[in-house]
């Protein structure tokens, strides 16, 4: 029940407000006062053990907060500065129960280890810039083991004008959208003048399809919300209608790539060693705040976006290898590799490579290759509709959660089928039954949580070589080039077999 409360107690109660009622609930502190005791010593009431008890209750509840945030906690300065007078309060009690005094220590090395940060702290000077993996363009960032991003991280970013000329500002990865064009404006020198005669600058994401949407100036955390080839454009209203995608997101140059160079077993263990990275990045309560944020105003997801993005990523580039591919015989070899490659990927019980893989390879403008898929070996075609069988959505997924079930950590589940199954206990049920919390809800959710704390229990070991050919191909796989633009990759497929259907 416990650890219930602490996965999900912000469904119904924010962050700050849920660690002041558990301050008001330690003996002593300044909300519950001192009656019947002595100013600066515990109460009277609490003298026959009862006020021991009750402060044993708040430091286990303390404690197992602060072990699940751990990093979040440095994003919440107001729960930071009450978490901050509350241990104050307890360490003062150290000399009055030693049978604390473990629980105190635990608490100490907690306290120290998350960094609490307070709103008048100044941040620490020189502060690391991180590349998002999407922004990589040199072999030693990509190379780089990933690390958690958090909302106060700043990031690199490229802002497009109309002309396709651009600016890089340095901003928060939190930053709102008003933030953002504040660095644009003064990167332009853009003067007052300017907007005072209603050439204001607004801010646009364009896909590659040439999709684009107008972004509100109250909008945050922008940058890991964008599609795969989105950019963000900086324009006034009158340029908007001429905003077209950058040139090198619709032009195609077929070629050999590393794929066609890399074995089967490399490329699957580097997919596997990188999204694992990427899903050990995610903190648990990002699942709970990506479905069910909406109740209480966005909170940073970050990291599971990113591995969202990853995933149609991977569904992308399985197309766009294909579809780059002209001969006919070398195509067919091609889609036999991929086939391997999912093999190995669940092999390696990595299931978010998987099904983007067999997800990738069932897109219309692949399936429709007549001419490759009959040059496809027997043996790899009742493979392949085995894979199929297994990713059917039918009965809930049963075939995949039934193969899930049977995998003992480290394992890579499809994440986006954890949250589905989320969503669904969220528009099931109620919150809030009559007043009063729906603890069955809270508990169900709380449980699909801790799955992904089991699949994460366990270290992923894999030997990758740190061969030049090795890191080749580990760059290939961390900074994948797709196309993302469904009616483009229908025009490569007819034209490589204008006859299929």
């Amino acid at each position: 029940l416990l650890d219930d409360i602490v996965l999900t107690h912000s469904l119904f109660l924010p962050t700050e407000r849920f660690l002041q009622q558990l301050h008001q609930q330690y003996p002593g502190g300044p909300w519950g006062g001192h009656e019947g005791g002595h100013e600066g010593g515990p109460p009277a009431r609490w003298e026959e053990g009862s006020g021991l008890r009750r402060k044993r209750a708040v430091l286990a509840v303390l404690l197992h907060f602060l072990e699940t945030y751990k990093g979040l906690l440095q994003e919440e300065e107001s729960a930071g500065k009450v978490i901050k007078d509350l241990y104050l309060l307890i360490m003062k009690d150290t000399s009055l129960y030693h049978e604390l005094e473990d629980e105190i220590l635990k608490l100490h090395q907690l306290v120290e280890t998350v960094e609490l940060k307070v709103a008048d702290e100044t941040p620490p000077p020189n502060k690391q810039v991180k590349p998002l993996f999407r922004h990589f363009r040199r072999i030693d960032s990509c190379l780089q083991t990933r690390v958690a991003f958090r909302g106060s991280d700043e990031i690199f970013c490229r802002v497009y004008m109309p002309d396709h000329s651009y600016v890089t500002i340095r901003s928060r990865l939190s930053a709102s959208v008003q933030d953002i064009l504040a660095s644009v404006t003064e990167k332009l020198q853009y003067s007052e003048e300017q907007s005072a005669r209603g050439d204001a600058l607004i801010l646009v994401t364009m896909a590659s399809s040439g999709e684009k949407a107008v972004l509100q100036p109250s909008e945050e955390c922008v940058f890991t919300t964008l599609g795969i080839n989105s950019h963000l454009f900086a324009c006034t209203r009158d340029t908007f209608d001429s905003l077209v995608p950058l040139p090198e997101e619709i032009q195609v140059v077929p070629g050999d790539t590393e794929i066609h160079r890399a074995e089967p077993e490399d490329v699957a263990n580097h997919l596997t060693a990188f999204h694992w990275e990427l899903f050990r990045c995610i903190h648990e309560l990002e699942f709970v705040d990506y479905v069910f944020h909406g109740e209480r105003g966005r909170r940073e997801t970050a990291n599971l976006e990113l591995l969202l993005q990853r995933c149609s990523e991977v569904q992308h580039w399985v197309g766009t290898e294909l579809l780059l591919c002209e001969g006919l015989g070398k195509r067919a070899h091609l889609l036999k590799k991929l086939i391997k490659i999912a093999a190995i990927c669940k092999q390696n019980q990595d299931m978010l490579s998987f099904y983007a893989i067999v997800i990738g390879l069932n897109n219309a403008a692949i399936s429709r290759l007549r001419l490759t898929w009959e040059k496809l070996p027997g043996k790899f075609k009742n493979l392949f509709r085995k894979f199929e069988n297994l990713t059917v959505s039918e009965r809930n997924h049963k075939t995949y959660r039934e193969v899930l079930a049977k995998m003992k950590p480290p394992l890579i589940p499809f994440v986006p089928l954890i949250l589905k199954d989320l969503t669904f206990l969220h528009e099931g049920s109620k919150t809030l039954l009559d007043g009063l919390v729906n603890v069955e809800k809270l508990h169900c959710i709380a449980e699909k949580v801790r799955t992904v704390r089991k699949y994460r229990s366990r270290p992923l070991c894999l030997e990758l070589e740190a061969s030049p050919a090795q890191l080749q191909t580990k760059a290939y796989v961390r900074q994948l080039r797709v196309i993302d633009n469904q009616n483009l990759l229908f025009e490569l497929s007819y034209k490589l077999e204008p006859g299929s259907q």
